[in-house]
């Protein structure tokens, strides 16, 4: 389907040609209820298998263009594992697939890559933990309806994985979508700096839980806020060797590749580590420069991102404590070829903009570097009480809970950095249930596809067209 951008024009003044229109909400809105007659709310709830679709296997194989070869295998032996896994690998596959859908024109700064376990706990630079989204390797500017679709039906695949019935999971992603519309609605008629200030605290998240619930994952964020990330990694990833902290090679997953024992590698490595430390603000830099490089190595990390190059860096101050960062290497966002090319021309740049465009906090260490081979990089802390959803054990309830929460993250990173937040919700409604059902249509039949793309790689890996290693 071929997309169309509805936009709101200034109007000028009688007598006053050249005046700048200041658009009212009020007119936002009614620009977003006009937006109904030419896009039917009830339209997203349409999913068919379109007719002339990309072939999944296809799409996949293509991306594996430029991944280290000898990690893909350990891709697929994950992306095997479940629909659910194999959901949270193919981005790619359903940015070709909503790229064919019927679309508002609304553009957001999008996630891109909107699933269940894309969200979770973390620390602020204040050291608060609250909820939100916490991966941002695919955002760009996109419609607001692909974030809104990927999400609900990862949480019908979440539901089926838990051995929920498709009424429950129905329900949980109906419940998302109605969230969604009714925050927005009320980011809308907020302020915009108030918008931008807004977050969901763990309190907030814990107190919308079943009660059953609320003292266990109390006392896991609580245990989470109590330590540090790098502090609780080290005995993890490091140790001694001939009296030198390094980190361990646990392969496949954690490695050094034998290029850093290179004579040049060292210099190369600080040249890096320099230039990485001119995209942070001043405050940051003179942190940085109170701790010193140790090693680095390769971890494997995620799903969709194997076999990309994630480095992780170890860095010791005078006192022996430990900094661990995250160098990933950032390519294309899988909505670039349906939403248009980023206005970043560093895919690293892309990550880093996007996720302060859409968090209400970030991470002190995020910024991004361009490796001496050309490569693109974003560079994080590694852990910082990052608290991952337990998504894998969730009964009706507590995913019901986790969808909303969900919803209500989405709606305000979507409003926070957008002037059309108001037209969104004119076009949403208030109190009409049409667009939530839709999305429960939606992610009903969306899951079904994802398990058939799923039964086609296992087919592919069956046949030995596709070389996958379980278990790593």
């Amino acid at each position: 389907m071929e997309r169309t951008r509805h936009i709101v024009e200034p109007t000028p003044s009688p007598g006053a040609a050249h005046a700048l229109h200041i658009v009212s909400p009020d007119e936002r809105i009614a620009a977003g209820k006009a937006l109904r007659d030419k896009v039917p709310r009830e339209q997203h709830g349409h999913w068919n298998g379109i007719k002339g679709r990309a072939d999944p296997i296809e799409l996949l194989r293509k991306s594996d263009d430029d991944r280290l070869k000898k990690l893909i295998p350990i891709r697929y032996g994950r992306m095997l594992q479940s629909p659910f896994a194999f959901y949270r690998g193919s981005a790619g596959i359903m940015a070709a697939d909503l790229a064919r859908t019927p679309i508002t024109g609304l553009e957001v700064q999008a996630c891109g890559d909107c699933h269940l376990l894309n969200f979770g706990g973390f620390a602020t630079p204040e050291r608060s933990i609250i909820f939100d989204i916490n991966d941002f390797d695919e955002t760009s500017r996109g419609p607001w309806e692909w974030d809104v679709k990927r999400l609900v039906a990862s949480i019908v695949l979440a539901a089926r994985s838990n051995g929920l019935s498709d009424a429950r999971g129905c329900d949980c992603a109906v419940n998302c979508a109605r969230r969604y519309r009714e925050h927005m609605r009320e980011f809308a008629d907020m302020d915009p700096l108030a918008v931008w200030y807004a977050e969901t605290k763990a309190s907030d998240f814990i107190d919308s839980l079943p009660k059953a619930l609320q003292r266990s994952v109390r006392k896991r964020i609580e245990k989470a806020a109590g330590r540090s990330g790098s502090e609780f990694d080290l005995p993890k990833l490091a140790g001694s060797v001939a009296g030198q902290i390094r980190i361990t090679d646990q392969p496949p997953l954690i490695f050094h590749p034998g290029s850093i024992s290179a004579p040049e590698a060292e210099a190369t490595l600080e040249q890096l580590l320099h230039a990485y430390r001119q995209s942070l603000a001043d405050d940051r830099r003179m942190l940085l420069d109170r701790y010193r490089l140790v090693d680095v190595a390769i971890k494997v990390v995620g799903v969709g991102s194997v076999g990309r190059r994630c480095w992780i860096a170890l860095l010791m101050s005078e006192g022996n404590h430990p900094l661990f960062l995250q160098f990933k290497e950032a390519v294309s966002s899988v909505l670039e070829p349906y939403a248009g090319k980023s206005t970043f021309g560093h895919h690293g740049q892309r990550v880093v903009i996007g996720q302060r465009l859409m968090q209400p906090a970030s991470d002190i260490f995020l910024g991004w570097v361009t490796a001496p081979n050309g490569r693109q990089f974003y560079v994080r802390q590694l852990h910082d009480a990052k608290i991952k959803p337990l998504v894998e054990t969730f009964n009706a309830g507590m995913l019901d809970a986790y969808a909303q929460a969900c919803g209500w993250v989405l709606a305000r990173a979507h409003a926070k950095a957008s002037e059309i937040s108001a037209t969104i919700s004119g076009y949403l409604g208030s109190s009409n249930d049409a667009f939530e059902i839709a999305m429960g249509q939606f992610a009903l039949a969306y899951a079904d596809q994802a398990e058939r793309d799923h039964a086609a790689l296992k087919a592919a890996v069956r046949k030995g067209e596709i070389v996958a290693v379980k278990g790593a």
